[in-house]
């Protein structure tokens, strides 16, 4: 009987097991497997933690726009070059003051008078007001304190100017002007200095 059982218990150790290396390969594919799982499905489960784009969003419209339009009226408010007198003055156009300017250095030249001229940035003596002058206007404002801050400023820059307070429609403007000139010629050097410094001005000429 013992001997029955021992020869039971030889078969079953000596019988056909499975190889290691089949073990070892089975592992191997079963770790490539997972590895595809893990690599097709696991960046989207990250992705879903970050901030998603949302295809419903709507851009806000005109809030830029705003802003640069609460500037500009800002700006307005605070002054405006083309404050004039309809009766008394009359906005010259660059073309024309070129045109101007032009046809006086023409005619300078052209009875070749040997007195000597006005420098180009001269300021004629006679008022603001006087009949047949040009003026440069830097701006015109309400508030009168900017409009000698304005002054200032423009004296920092080697411009001599003025304040005038005048009345349009019930509303006092106070327009700070450099002149008056002799010529379309002293007005237009003037005006490129201002350029020059960053300071626009408007030619005005007095009728």
């Amino acid at each position: 009987m013992a001997t029955q059982r021992n020869g039971r218990q030889a078969v079953r150790n000596g019988g056909p097991g499975v190889p290691g290396w089949a073990l070892f390969l089975a592992g191997v594919v079963v770790g490539l497997i997972l590895f595809a799982f893990a690599s097709r499905h696991l960046p989207s489960l990250r992705r879903n933690d970050q901030p998603q784009a949302n295809p419903n969003a709507v851009a806000q419209q005109g809030s830029a726009p705003g802003i640069a339009g609460s500037s500009a009226e800002s700006s307005a408010s605070q002054f405006d070059f083309y404050k004039v007198l309809p009766e008394k003055e009359v906005v010259i156009p660059n073309a024309e003051l070129s045109a101007m300017a032009k046809a006086e250095q023409q005619k300078a030249a052209a009875t070749n008078n040997g007195g000597t001229s006005a420098p180009a940035g001269a300021v004629a003596d006679t008022p603001a007001s006087g009949s047949g002058g040009y003026v440069l206007q830097v701006g015109s404002y309400p508030d009168a304190g900017k409009a000698e801050a304005m002054k200032a400023q423009l004296a920092l820059q080697g411009f001599t100017a003025h304040v005038q307070s005048i009345t349009l429609d019930g509303k006092t403007w106070n327009r700070v002007q450099i002149g008056p000139f002799a010529s379309a010629t002293q007005l237009q050097a003037v005006q490129k200095q201002l350029t020059g410094a960053g300071i626009h001005a408007i030619p005005l000429k007095e009728r």
